[in-house]
């Protein structure tokens, strides 16, 4: 699996590190069943603190991308839903540059709502 990761992006590197799982899940690089690489060996590919990596694994397991098992590493959920994992992430990066413009929830609903209805 090869993630990329912005060290001068405004976006907190595990955010980085989900978003790539993601990504790779949406693409079918990864698929349900596959096993992540463990949290060292990811950490050392990025250049990362293996605290961010399994912050990213734990961040993906809340959202039930992921699933963790001790002595059975960190993998694909049989049940993640692909297709809403591209939605979710177009969605992160709405929320998030919407804080950055420090817009209200209201505007941004309803500007959602208008391009929709385009």
């Amino acid at each position: 699996m090869i993630l990329e990761i912005d060290l001068d992006s405004d976006r907190p590197i595990y955010l980085q590190i989900a978003d790539g799982v993601r990504r790779a899940l949406v693409s079918g690089r990864l698929a349900a069943g596959d096993r992540l690489p463990p949290g060292r060996e990811l950490a050392g590919s990025l250049g990362v603190n293996l605290e961010t990596v399994q912050r990213a694994y734990r961040h993906l397991a809340a959202e039930g991308v992921v699933t963790s098992r001790v002595g059975r590493g960190t993998r694909v959920s049989e049940a993640v839903d692909v297709n809403g994992l591209g939605l979710a992430e177009v969605i992160d990066a709405l929320v998030l540059r919407s804080r950055e413009l420090d817009l209200e929830p209201e505007v941004v609903v309803e500007r959602v709502r208008h391009a929709l209805a385009l």
